[in-house]
């Protein structure tokens, strides 16, 4: 429910004292304002997640005409997901659309662990490549020195959903790769743990959407 606001005083100090449906009936403890507001119309929004390598299907209960945004945070019975992507009607991709325009809603769930991808380049060029799992609040930097799979290496680069970092750092939550040279005998600062995919990682076979 969006922030209810007296419209006599502007204040956010609300209660609501009688609930009939859709209809509530609510009071201003600050000037004492009784009114009456109908809650929008919810409607049942298609909604594919992502959990990394796989996708299942899923639905959200959203009000009728709010304006949803890729970027945007919806919560279903059992999950929360980042929206990544607004379909309609004759797979068009849009960035935002009012619900009862949307055919079907993509998204990340963010309960699932952050996936991301390391590439450490070896001599001769060769390159060791790992998935691994982190909390999506973690933070990385360039120049931080990190172990994973029994190897060394300082990142240089840090790939993230909109651009290429090599100065500063990001969280995890919006990395897609970490890239660097493989540095022998260094000391880490902390060591990553592997992914191991999907039905590993929980011990579920629920089918995904392309099953």
């Amino acid at each position: 429910m969006e922030e209810l606001i007296c419209p006599e005083c502007g204040s956010d100090d609300v209660e609501v004292i009688k609930e009939r449906g859709r209809e509530l009936t609510l009071r201003c403890n600050e000037c004492g304002n009784v009114w009456i507001i109908t809650l929008p119309k919810p409607v049942r929004v298609p909604l594919i997640v992502s959990k990394h390598e796989r996708s299942f299907k899923s639905e959200v209960e959203l009000p009728e005409g709010e304006e949803i945004s890729v970027g945007d945070v919806v919560e279903t019975e059992d999950d929360e997901v980042r929206i990544t992507g607004i379909e309609l009607d004759g797979d068009r991709r849009v960035e935002r659309a009012r619900v009862g325009e949307i055919k079907t809603l993509w998204g990340e769930s963010l309960t699932y662990p952050k996936v991301i991808k390391v590439s450490i380049y070896m001599p001769k060029g060769l390159t060791q490549s790992f998935r691994v799992k982190v909390e999506r609040d973690e933070e990385f930097a360039v120049g931080e020195v990190i172990e994973v799979g029994g190897y060394t290496f300082r990142i240089e680069k840090i790939k993230t959903e909109r651009k290429m970092i090599r100065h500063g750092g990001a969280k995890a939550e919006r990395i897609v790769a970490l890239m660097g040279h493989h540095i022998p005998r260094a000391r880490a600062r902390r060591s990553l743990e592997l992914y191991r995919g999907y039905r590993r990682e929980t011990g579920q076979k629920q089918r995904d959407v392309t099953s």
